[in-house]
């Protein structure tokens, strides 16, 4: 699994500051935070959520090399968890 600029993207573009990206039995996703309590999303790990993205970038606009970093930030994370 990877968490690339595009799912990074996809979060921000999210209509909801509601909407996360999870990790779901070895897949990132961009969900609904709602979803987490249907047994599709059963077990899933929450990494971010679109309001926490947008803190940490302090824009909803940000540039594309401070996606790319985010991006690596979060597959780092994920590396170390061993998912």
């Amino acid at each position: 699994m990877k968490i690339d600029e595009a799912l990074v993207r996809g979060l921000l573009d999210a209509p909801s500051d509601d909407t996360v990206l999870v990790l779901l039995e070895g897949r990132a996703q961009v969900v609904e935070q709602a979803a987490l309590n249907t047994e599709q999303y059963h077990g899933a790990a929450v990494l971010i959520s679109r309001a926490e993205l947008v803190e940490r970038l302090g824009t909803q606009s940000p540039a594309e090399g401070d996606v790319t970093r985010l991006s690596a930030s979060l597959q780092n994370a994920v590396d170390k968890l061993g998912a």
